[in-house]
């Protein structure tokens, strides 16, 4: 069961958050405009997010969170759900290629978003486009999903669960290392502690050689939150969740991203036909009030900038990126993978 809010004040004193909030009353109104799309009505809880994402220091978090409503000012990320990628066949490729979705919640009420990391491809559009629309998930995530789920639940939900399907999975992904770092820094510096647990499924040999060097470099915190499963991870998964909510990647063992041609695109969360993305089509549509053209609209992709991390963040990434190259080029890493089968 989820702890209110004053059990949760071991993770940030009443005192930090008093002392956050008073700054937060001094920010001019622009940012305090921004702020309420943020927070949805929990100031706390969204107070105490960015304090665990800076160990507790309030001068560090009030700032990671004003750099944060910044950029929000400067990228007008609160307009970014009236701005659908159209028209809609070009946002089907994009949605092809970059494989993400909502299959159902776990039975305390946080959504289940599914993930086929292995097999999304990001080559059916530019790097602006998967920006745009991974930004655009985020804010339907916290602006209409949490706040739906919260008031079906009775209390507060402002956190989800995260399958990450690995099916697929070539060392030729570290050509996307660009965009996968960009989307990584944008969550952490404006979408911190957002998923309180990351199930991994599906795991092939590579992943097991990248985990080993990414692991020692995570902060302690988030490594307690990835938990590497057995096969697909029906099994653990059901512990948590009915089996409707189930990802269509972990119903049967060796069933991944891609898998059960017969299936119907409905049933498969990614697909621009469920549910979740069809509704998140027709809310954005809504939003921005004006007709889909027949060619994709004249400007063309919403540019976001990318925001500065924290040295120690930027540190990381080169670090991981330098890893995993010299992975990428051993030899015998290279060969063993070459006709390598996801095992159960």
């Amino acid at each position: 069961m989820f702890t209110s809010t004053k059990a949760q004040m071991g993770l940030a004193s009443k005192e930090a958050i008093n002392q956050f909030k008073a700054l937060m009353e001094q920010v001019e109104e622009p940012l305090k405009r921004t702020f309420k799309n943020v927070h949805q009505g929990h100031v706390v809880e969204t107070l105490e997010r960015f304090l665990k994402a800076r160990e507790g220091n309030v001068t560090k978090a009030h700032k990671m969170l004003v750099d944060s409503l910044q950029w929000r000012l400067q990228n007008g990320i609160d307009d970014i759900l009236a701005k659908p990628i159209i028209p809609a066949n070009f946002y089907r490729g994009v949605r092809d290629s970059q494989l993400i979705g909502v299959s159902g919640y776990t039975r305390e009420g946080l959504p289940v978003f599914a993930i086929g990391v292995g097999l999304s491809t990001f080559d059916k559009a530019s790097i602006h486009y998967y920006v745009q629309s991974h930004i655009q998930i985020n804010e339907y995530r916290d602006r209409v999903i949490l706040p739906a789920a919260t008031k079906r639940s009775g209390k507060y939900i402002g956190k989800c669960v995260k399958v990450l399907d690995m099916s697929g999975l070539r060392l030729s992904a570290l050509n996307q290392i660009k965009l996968l770092t960009t989307i990584s820094t944008i969550d952490d510096l404006n979408y911190p502690e957002k998923t309180i647990t990351y199930y991994i499924v599906n795991v092939p040999y590579v992943f097991s050689a990248c985990w080993k060097v990414v692991k020692p470099l995570l902060q302690e915190r988030t490594k307690l939150k990835v938990k590497v499963l057995q096969g697909c991870g029906r099994d653990e998964l059901l512990k948590i969740m009915d089996n409707s909510a189930l990802p269509h990647f972990c119903r049967r063992e060796g069933s991944g991203s891609r898998s059960g041609s017969s299936r119907h695109s409905t049933d498969i969360c990614y697909s621009l036909d469920h549910p979740f993305h069809q509704e998140l089509y027709s809310y954005m549509k809504q939003q921005s009030g004006v007709r889909e053209p027949l060619e994709p609209a004249k400007q063309g992709s919403v540019h976001v900038e990318v925001p500065l991390g924290e040295p120690e963040d930027a540190d990381l990434c080169r670090t991981l990126e330098s890893e995993l190259k010299k992975l990428r080029t051993h030899k015998s890493l290279s060969e063993s993978f070459t006709d390598v089968k996801i095992s159960d």
